[in-house]
């Protein structure tokens, strides 16, 4: 990709991983729009840091992605602002428990509705106009898609669809737009700390191979390679967990 600014939409992008993100391509001459739900506060004030940094180089974007219906406009303003879309970053993602036995349709709807409903109707609605730009797609997807995290089983089974979206799509909508993913391992612990006690944190760096969490700028710097370094890696995932899945 090599336009000056290119235009990145990134949902989740308010918070955690997914403003290490909007920092990280932005401090690499993108243009970024700051996808959010209920983050406004740190969604705007991220965008004021960006816009002082950069002039008109950010723009933060409400919406509920498992409204499906109206994601075009989601697109269609993002396009509209900045004149053009080079990139969607689908990060935004809900993450919790789902004992078998206690599972609901309200359950399903969120972390579907994140995780996988979202990010297929947000790219059918991105092509067109990542076609004109010859652009791509990033899903941030999770090592657990392919290994599943005991007590997770619904996460788990709409990050493995992700996955599975991630190449359908990158067969479907090439050559002019590239599909990729990347696969966390543990990188931020979730904010309710009773998912993950202490000891459970331990025993997963014990069994990482170079035996620590990473960054959310691990996850950023990978998203910008397949961005903007490169254009002939499409249907691909690069999993950035210090070695776990070696021998998970």
């Amino acid at each position: 990709m090599k336009v000056s600014e290119p235009v990145v939409l990134i949902t989740g992008a308010a918070r955690r991983v997914g403003a290490e993100i909007a920092r990280t391509l932005h401090a690499a001459g993108a243009c970024v729009v700051l996808h959010y739900r209920a983050s406004a506060a740190e969604a705007e004030r991220l965008a004021d840091d960006l816009n002082a940094r950069r002039e008109k180089s950010a723009l933060a974007l409400r919406h509920d992605l498992r409204d499906s219906a109206n994601l075009p406009r989601l697109v269609a303003a993002a396009a509209a602002h900045f004149g053009r879309l080079d990139a969607l970053v689908n990060n935004a993602s809900s993450f919790f428990p789902t004992p078998v036995g206690a599972i609901d349709e309200a359950a399903w709807d969120d972390l579907v509705g994140s995780n996988l409903k979202g990010p297929l109707f947000l790219s059918q609605a991105a092509a067109p106009q990542l076609a004109k730009t010859h652009g791509c797609i990033v899903n941030i997807t999770d090592i657990h898609a392919e290994r599943p995290l005991k007590g997770y089983p619904l996460y788990c089974a709409a990050k493995a669809g992700l996955l599975g979206l991630t190449r359908a799509l990158a067969l479907e909508l090439g050559p002019q737009v590239r599909v990729n993913a990347v696969a966390p391992g543990a990188i931020e612990w979730p904010e309710n700390a009773t998912d993950f006690p202490p000891e459970e944190q331990a025993a997963i760096i014990e069994h990482t191979l170079l035996k620590r969490v990473g960054s959310p700028g691990d996850i950023a710097r990978t998203v910008k390679f397949l961005i903007l370094d490169a254009p002939y890696i499409t249907g691909q995932v690069i999993n950035v967990d210090g070695g776990r899945t070696a021998h998970l």
